[in-house]
């Protein structure tokens, strides 16, 4: 259930309450995409729209649950909606507990997203967070392609969110009513050899794929073989 309207950063706010991550790692990666992130920093709400996801499950090898539960990891084993971030090379990651002990999806990428809420101030809030290696704005469209440039952008630390929920006066997923029409299906990105690195686990919104970690329709890509595009809308009618 939603939190009290006096608890919302704004009127029409309509944060994802902790049910909607009480859902299968699948079917949760899937429904995000479409979705805001919207984190406080200072005065600005820095948000950005979900494009790519990773679902991880506990009893599969490339997920950490997999190694076993420690304090450091307790967040995947809690309830649906709880945050789990940890430091993937030297950067920081953003991942939702899903239904399940030890079940979660990684946030993999997002492109910024303006409104009345957001807007072009937020953006150079981001673009000064994460600039490029020259220390340079970064394009929006590069601002947050990949896990760590996300969380670098939108100014989120595991310090300060690992193993919390979501606080709608700081952190939150919104709906805004993006329906994603097509989905793209694929194996996940940097799991080793011999960690289950060939389930279909990661997932695309089709209209964003040249802005996610890499494109998964790039030159060479078999749809069948490589790839698996859903009609997303169907699917949903189809359930």
């Amino acid at each position: 259930m939603l939190q009290p309207l006096a608890s919302l950063p704004w009127p029409d706010a309509r944060p994802l309450p902790d049910a909607f991550f009480d859902r299968d790692a699948q079917v949760l990666a899937r429904e995000l995409l479409g979705k805001i992130i919207r984190h406080r920093q200072g005065p600005y709400w820095l948000s950005a729209r979900i494009i790519e996801t990773e679902a991880y499950y506990c009893a599969e090898k490339g997920s950490h649950a997999s190694l076993g539960y420690t304090e450091k990891r307790k967040a995947l084993f809690l309830d649906g909606g709880h945050i789990y971030m940890y430091y993937a090379r030297g950067g920081d990651s953003l991942n939702f507990s899903a239904q399940g002990p030890g079940n979660a999806v990684l946030i993999k990428s997002a492109f910024p997203w303006l409104d009345q809420y957001s807007d072009a101030n937020s953006l150079a809030q981001m673009q000064l967070n994460n600039p490029d290696a020259s220390g340079n704005a970064r394009a929006p469209e590069r601002l947050c392609a990949g896990q760590t440039l996300l969380c670098r952008a939108l100014g989120l630390k595991v310090p300060n969110w690992d193993a919390r929920r979501f606080d709608h006066e700081q952190l939150f997923v919104e709906d805004r009513g993006i329906n994603v029409q097509h989905i793209i299906q694929t194996t996940r990105l940097g799991i080793p050899r011999g960690r289950d690195e060939h389930l279909p686990y990661r997932f695309v919104d089709a209209q964003y794929a040249q802005y996610c970690t890499r494109n998964p329709l790039r030159r060479g890509q078999v749809e069948g073989h490589d790839y698996v595009l859903i009609d997303h809308l169907l699917h949903k009618q189809g359930n």
